[in-house]
């Protein structure tokens, strides 16, 4: 690079992410890596480092892209467990759903809470998140079901950006489930997501993406397909909760949308992985709900690799089905669960969720030119980001060419 940087980490082991590269990771031991106004400037051997104001000597550690959270409902109010303690003491999902439980009780809090309310309960979860080595977080609506609550969560899921460290893609996911107001009326509820929540909210500039729960207790295909259609008018991308209870052929569908992701995909057809593959779609893998929900049916790993569908990996964090705010041990367990390798899990927190969310080109792997989002490691090799259960070597995080401790005080 020509001129000095603003600042130099030294003394470091990278793993960019990226080959070639020494190892799976694209590995460059002994390195170095300049910053120059919030993004990466130059990387290499630390022998050939170029001048910089400030140096930041990273004591052998490893240092690897921020990790990238694509898929989390983490902005809502109220708390389940004591839903999930009733099914543990044998309470059916209808007795539940009968004293008024399940997804309806957690509209029921969003639909009641401020903006405040929303952000300072939603805080703290994502800071656990943030502990992590995350720098780029998701946010999807969709536990507000009505305008004014939908919009209340979008823009607490904004501010969530202005009062911690962290980029944050919203995500509009109205069409999550029927609001009781619209009970039996499913079309005429779809009818309002596309000809006025959506575009009020996107002129608004709260959302960055749409998605939908295309299930049999969801949405059908052809509700779907409405709502895609209202996103293209507007210029939004779409992803699509797939395939997770039954082969509806969503996967399919968001494909034919050039999506940007399907997520879930449990029960994903040879179709729909042939579809993603045309399209470029990632597949986004959910461990949480499936650990939580002890599901046996699995993702088609096999096939998905053998069909080169990018897999991304996240923690789905939500209140019903995977309470997580752990990215790390959602990678561990599509490993041991799903046997993806680490190589692959660590591919799947980065390079591939930040393709999941349309920003690749900014971010997901060490390369120059690339937003300086980065996370410090206190380990022996990348794999042991995956291998301890419970364990969190981050020792800093970089964010936009910021260095900060990785905790972060509330």
């Amino acid at each position: 690079m020509s001129e000095s940087a603003d600042l130099l980490f030294t003394n470091v082991h990278l793993a960019t992410m990226v080959p070639p590269g020494e190892g799976a990771y694209g590995e460059m031991p002994d390195a170095a890596l300049a910053v120059k106004d919030g993004r990466i400037a130059w990387l290499g051997a630390r022998a050939d480092a170029p001048p910089a104001s400030a140096q930041h000597d990273c004591g052998g550690a490893w240092m690897t892209p921020g990790l990238v959270d694509c898929h989390t409902h983490i902005v809502h109010a109220g708390n389940r467990s004591n839903e999930w303690e009733a099914r543990l003491n044998g309470a059916t999902y209808e007795d539940i759903a009968r004293q008024g439980g399940g997804i309806m009780s957690t509209v029921r809090a969003t639909r009641a809470a401020s903006v405040d309310t929303l952000l300072a309960q939603s805080l703290p979860r994502v800071a656990r998140l943030l502990s992590e080595g995350v720098t780029t977080l998701e946010i999807k609506s969709g536990y507000g079901l009505e305008l004014d609550a939908e919009a209340r969560m979008l823009r607490a899921a904004r501010q969530v950006a202005e009062r911690l460290p962290v980029r944050v893609a919203t995500t509009f996911l109205g069409a999550h489930a029927l609001p009781p107001e619209f009970a039996g009326r499913a079309d005429d509820y779809v009818d309002a997501l596309c000809e006025h929540m959506l575009p009020q909210l996107a002129a608004e500039g709260l959302v960055d993406a749409v998605d939908a729960f295309c299930e049999r207790i969801g949405f059908s295909i052809a509700q779907t397909e409405r709502v895609f259609a209202a996103a293209r008018r507007l210029g939004l991308p779409v992803k699509l909760h797939a395939e997770q209870l039954s082969d509806q052929q969503g996967a399919e569908l968001v494909a034919r949308y050039q999506g940007l992701s399907a997520d879930h995909l449990e029960h994903l057809s040879q179709a729909g992985i042939e579809a993603m593959t045309r399209a470029g779609t990632v597949a986004v893998l959910l461990p949480g709900a499936y650990y939580f929900l002890r599901e046996t049916v699995q993702p088609p790993i096999a096939a998905l690799r053998e069909a080169r569908v990018p897999m991304a990996v996240a923690t789905d964090c939500n209140p019903g089905t995977s309470p997580m705010t752990s990215l790390l041990l959602a990678m561990n367990m599509a490993c041991t669960l799903w046997r993806l390798t680490p190589q692959e899990a660590l591919q799947g927190a980065t390079v591939h969720a930040a393709r999941a969310l349309g920003l690749h080109k900014d971010i997901g792997t060490l390369e120059v030119g690339k937003r300086a989002d980065l996370a410090l490691w206190d380990i022996a090799r990348p794999a042991d980001l995956v291998y301890a259960m419970g364990s969190n070597p981050c020792r800093h995080v970089v964010n936009g060419g910021v260095l900060r401790e990785a905790h972060i005080a509330m």
